[in-house]
C-alpha cells in the first residue's frame, strides 16, 4: 500500500515539475508534494527564472502542517548555499519527518550531500521513486551536469515520403493546424527552438510559440557559420523582444557580427569540424550559457550533423498525408552512410493521431 501511494504521490510531483519545462533554466523543473497522513497540503514546481524552488513553495502552502509531513520531490534537495538557502535546510527546519526522492542530482555541488543532511537530521529518506520517468523529465538538466551539453529534441514534419518540400522549396503547410499547435505547445516546453541558417533563409520563421498564451518565450538559436542571415529578416527585426541566439564559427563576417550585435542578438562563437560548425561545440555553448533543452526544427543539413554525431535524445515526427517525390526537399541531409549497421537507432515511444497527421515520438537507444 505504501509503495503504491509513494508512486501515486510522486507522479503528481512529476507533472508539477513538468509545468516549468521551458521557464526554469538554468535550474532543474523540480516538482515537489507535501502529505500530512492521506491530506495532500502543500505543493509547488521550480518557478519561472529557476527560483523559488519547488520545495520551499510547497512547504510555505503548507504551513505548520509540514510538521511530520512526507515530503514527495522529484530530484534531490540542493545542498549548496547559491542565492537561496538549500532546500534541505529548509525540508530539516519546517521539520518534516520523511522525504521520498525519485533521483539523486548529478550536479557535482549536491550529489548525495543533499540526502545526507536529511539523514543526519533524523528524517527517513527513501530514493527510486519513479526514478525512470524522474530522469526523462531531468534528462537535460542531468545532461548539462554529465555531458556538459543539452537534451536535444528534433522536430520533423514531412510528407509520407519524408520530404519537408518541394522541389522549388515550397512547404507551407504540409502538416495541417493541428499539428502545428502540438509544435507550439513542445516548443513552450522547452528553453530554446533551434534551426539552420538554411531554414532561416528559407522560411523567414518567427520561432515564437504563438496562441497559447506564453509569458516567456523560449529562446530562439540560429546555428549559421558566417552569420549571413538577411537583416530585415522577423528574427532581426524581432531580436530586441525575444531571445536570439546565434551559433556562429570563429571566421564569421565582423561587419555582419557587429550589425547583430546591435540589434540586440546574442552571440556565441563555436569551433569548426570538418570545415562546418561542429555541432558538439555547438551544445556546449548554449549549456554553457544555460540552456538545459533544446528543440530542433531542422533544416536538413543541421538535422543530419546532430544525428551523425549522436547528439539527438528524442526523434519528433510529424506525418502527413501527401506524398512529394524524389525531388522534393529530404527531412535529413547527408549522413554519409554506407551500412545500415552505422543508423542512428531510436526507439518508439508514442504514436497518435492529430487530425489529419500523425504524430510519432521516439528516443535514442543507448549504444549496446
Amino acid at each position: 500500500m505504501t509503495e503504491a501511494l509513494d508512486a501515486r504521490y510522486m507522479a503528481l510531483a512529476l507533472a508539477l515539475g513538468r509545468r516549468g519545462q521551458g521557464n526554469a533554466w538554468p535550474n532543474p523543473a523540480v516538482g515537489c508534494v507535501i502529505v500530512q497522513g492521506n491530506r495532500i497540503v502543500g505543493r509547488g514546481w521550480t518557478a519561472p527564472g529557476g527560483r523559488p524552488h519547488a520545495e520551499p513553495q510547497a512547504l510555505a502552502q503548507a504551513g505548520a502542517l509540514a510538521r511530520g509531513a512526507t515530503a514527495y520531490v522529484t530530484l534531490e534537495p540542493c545542498s549548496h548555499h547559491g542565492q537561496t538557502p538549500p532546500c534541505a535546510e529548509t525540508l530539516i527546519a519546517a521539520g518534516v519527518a520523511r522525504v521520498v526522492v525519485a533521483v539523486e542530482d548529478n550536479d557535482p555541488r549536491v550529489a548525495g550531500r543533499g540526502l545526507r543532511m536529511l539523514r543526519d537530521a533524523g528524517i527517513a529518506v527513501d530514493t527510486g521513486v519513479l526514478a525512470d520517468r524522474a530522469a526523462q523529465d531531468l534528462g537535460g538538466f542531468r545532461l548539462t551536469r554529465a555531458e556538459g551539453r543539452p537534451w536535444v529534441t528534433l522536430k520533423l514534419a514531412s510528407s509520407f515520403d519524408g520530404r519537408i518540400a518541394t522541389a522549388t522549396g515550397e512547404s507551407q503547410w504540409i502538416t495541417g493546424p493541428g499539428a502545428r499547435r502540438v509544435v507550439h505547445a513542445m516548443r513552450l516546453g522547452h528553453d530554446a527552438v533551434m534551426v539552420g541558417a538554411g531554414t532561416a533563409r528559407a522560411d523567414d520563421p518567427s520561432l515564437t510559440v504563438r496562441d497559447m498564451g506564453a509569458a516567456r518565450q523560449p529562446v530562439r538559436v540560429v546555428v549559421s557559420r558566417r552569420l549571413d542571415l538577411p537583416l530585415g529578416s522577423t528574427l532581426a527585426r524581432t531580436a530586441g523582444e525575444v531571445p536570439l541566439w546565434l551559433c556562429h564559427g570563429p571566421d564569421a563576417d565582423a561587419p555582419l557580427a557587429e550589425a547583430w550585435d546591435g540589434i540586440g542578438a546574442k552571440r556565441l562563437e563555436c569551433a569548426l569540424a570538418g570545415g562546418q560548425l561542429d555541432p558538439a561545440s555547438v551544445l556546449r555553448a548554449l549549456a554553457d550559457a544555460g540552456l538545459t533543452r533544446v528543440f530542433c526544427e531542422g533544416g536538413g543539413a543541421l538535422a543530419a550533423s546532430l544525428l551523425s554525431a549522436g547528439l539527438v535524445d528524442e526523434l519528433v515526427g510529424f506525418t502527413a498525408g501527401a506524398v512529394i517525390g524524389a525531388e522534393g526537399r529530404p527531412a535529413v541531409g547527408v549522413m554519409g552512410l554506407e551500412r545500415l549497421a552505422g543508423a542512428p537507432r531510436f526507439a518508439l515511444v508514442e504514436t497518435r493521431a492529430v487530425e489529419g497527421d500523425v504524430l510519432h515520438r521516439w528516443q535514442r537507444v543507448a549504444a549496446g
